[in-house]
């Protein structure tokens, strides 16, 4: 709900890549996922016919000779080259700019096997009082709710007291020391997450709440989720499940998942460094570089976690390198525009351009929005309340 509601500032700034994003959907239950090859091309189309943007396809590292007339903004995405990593590292004075997370693996659908997995969205699956076994299966099983669901994988206690046994046992390719300290904790592999005790999967990404499965009519022991990944619902990563092993450990331990005992993996789940800077000390609300204000950052290097996270701080970034250029030809009002802390994307730049020695990246959510003056116990209700503020705050904006 919390993505949601960025996604919702974003269409309603009239986000380009939003747009797109939204043109491009695949089913995913209430989460924006999109086929990232239609994706792609669809922005560097749009990139490429904009009469207005001159394309130079080349590495730029003359950052400071260039911000010296002109204004940058830097949003090199989480492979920043090196040549590329040591200017950062001498305009912002740091030496480290990088941080590690993991990626989930990626299987066929048609390899999936659905005598075992069935398709459904959280608490949609759940058999009501008032069915019979008969009105519940089909209302579960109708093509409507199919095509905007998960795939769901039940395990029973033996199942997954035996998956966990074996994944804490698995080979893992080896970390250098201070790989492991970089580790982000919102990405943290699920071998490590099951290390920390047998009932950690099934409270996180394998919590098995809000489902029946419909062989038995019964909430399952765990459950794990598939999402689709691309337009066409082929292929389906699995949620939660980024990992360090070794690829044929995870061939092995992860075929266990009753579903994927023939599982076709046509992308096994990887180890990758993100590159960020300490944006807490360097950056303002507006993604402005605090020591050369002709120099912006925008994207994962500033500390946002996910797409579109990253797609509100380029949004924010380049609209305050528009009111720069037109400070320099000489217009009025050309004050930097902020975004309230109580709209999510006001809250995620206050929380990177606010100094914490503790720095992380951060992804959006409610807990990065002020506190709301009433008590509201029920989350639902004070998610609404805290979406409510901040759409009227960014009509402010767009007034």
């Amino acid at each position: 709900m919390h993505a949601g509601l960025l996604k919702e500032e974003l269409r309603k700034l009239d986000s380009l890549l939003i747009k797109i994003a939204d043109e491009t959907k695949v089913p995913a239950g209430q989460a924006l996922a999109v086929d990232r090859e239609v994706f792609s091309k669809k922005v560097t189309k749009a990139i490429e016919e904009n009469s207005l943007i001159e394309i130079i396809h080349k590495e730029v590292t003359n950052i400071e000779e260039i911000a010296k007339e002109g204004i940058v903004i830097i949003a090199t995405g989480p492979l920043t080259s090196d040549g590329l990593i040591k200017k950062i590292q001498k305009i912002t004075s740091q030496d480290k700019l990088y941080f590690y997370d993991a990626a989930a693996p990626i299987v066929t659908k048609n390899s999936i096997n659905f005598d075992i997995a069935f398709y459904g969205n959280r608490y949609d699956q759940e058999k009501k009082k008032e069915e019979s076994i008969e009105e519940w299966k089909k209302r579960v099983n109708n093509d409507k709710l199919q095509e905007q669901s998960y795939i769901n994988l039940p395990m029973n206690k033996e199942e997954y007291e035996n998956f966990c046994k074996e994944l804490v046992n698995a080979q893992v390719v080896t970390l250098h020391e201070f790989e492991k300290k970089e580790i982000f904790e919102g990405c943290m592999p699920i071998e490590v997450m099951a290390k920390r005790g047998l009932d950690t999967l099934r409270f996180g990404p394998l919590k098995p709440v809000g489902f029946d499965d419909p062989r038995t009519a019964k909430r399952p022991y765990a459950l794990v989720q598939l999402r689709q990944d691309d337009k066409q619902g082929a292929l389906y990563n699995l949620v939660g499940f980024q990992t360090n092993l070794k690829f044929g450990e995870q061939k092995r331990v992860f075929s266990m998942i009753p579903g994927l005992e023939n599982a076709d993996f046509i992308k096994y789940g990887v180890m990758h460094r993100n590159t960020y800077i300490n944006s807490s000390v360097l950056l303002d609300e507006t993604y402005n570089l605090k020591s050369n204000t002709n120099i912006f950052f925008a994207g994962q290097i500033t500390g946002v976690e996910g797409y579109v996270e990253s797609i509100s701080s380029g949004l924010v970034a380049a609209i305050n390198a528009s009111q720069k250029f037109k400070q320099k030809l000489g217009f009025k009002d050309t004050n930097k525009i902020t975004f309230s802390e109580k709209t999510m994307i006001g809250a995620l730049a206050k929380y990177i351009s606010t100094e914490n020695k503790h720095f992380q990246p951060m992804n959006a959510n409610f807990g990065i929005l002020p506190e709301l003056e009433e008590k509201i116990k029920d989350k639902k209700e004070k998610y609404k309340k805290l979406s409510n503020i901040s759409l009227s705050y960014l009509e402010k904006v767009i007034n």
